[in-house]
Order: C-alpha cells, then sequence, then structure tokens
C-alpha cells in the first residue's frame, strides 16, 4: 500500500539530471527514476562510495538553472532516494514508530 503524501510521477526510460556537491567540489550524472513534490528515487551509475551525501543539489537541467536541494533518504545498490529540503527546514527527525525519517 503506498504510504506517500505526495503522488509520484514515474519516468520509465529515466529522466536525466546530475547530483552536485552544495559547494561544487562533485558531481555525479544520474537518472530520475521517480519524483514528487517531496522527494524522489534516483539511480546513478557511477560510484557515490565515499561522497558526502548528506545535502546535495539534484540539478534538473543542462544550465543549472532548475535544481532542487536534497537530503539523502536511503540507498540501496545504484539507487538511491531523496528528500527535497525547503528554505528554513530543519533536519529530519526520525520517526518513533518506524524508525524512519
Amino acid at each position: 500500500m503506498e504510504q506517500r503524501a505526495s503522488r509520484r510521477v514515474v519516468f520509465e526510460r529515466g529522466y536525466d539530471a546530475r547530483l552536485m556537491a552544495i559547494d561544487g567540489t562533485w558531481h555525479r550524472a544520474c537518472q530520475i527514476e521517480d519524483i514528487s513534490e517531496t522527494g524522489a528515487k534516483l539511480s546513478v551509475e557511477s560510484s557515490i562510495e565515499g561522497l558526502p551525501l548528506k545535502e546535495f543539489f539534484l540539478v534538473l537541467s543542462s544550465t543549472g538553472t532548475a535544481f532542487r536541494r536534497c537530503e539523502l533518504a536511503w540507498v540501496n545498490g545504484d539507487n538511491l532516494g531523496v528528500y527535497f529540503k525547503r528554505a528554513g527546514e530543519k533536519k529530519r527527525q526520525k520517526s518513533a514508530v518506524t524508525g524512519l525519517a
């Protein structure tokens, strides 16, 4: 059963995007598998091991003018889930019931 608060849009072939460090020191190509108002599921082909993924940008356009500030939610192999951060939003708290943010 779907437990997400917002509806997801699924891209059959993925949507090309980039992960980029907040300070611009690293970036990786990725594909958006699905997306909603609050987060997305991404797939990456190159290694993300060792990258500081606590907070980063998801760059949606080739010029960098469309982007979302993200917080890592989960990693499963080449896939990762992200929450979109909003301006002034405080760090997510873990749920007492599920242990998930």
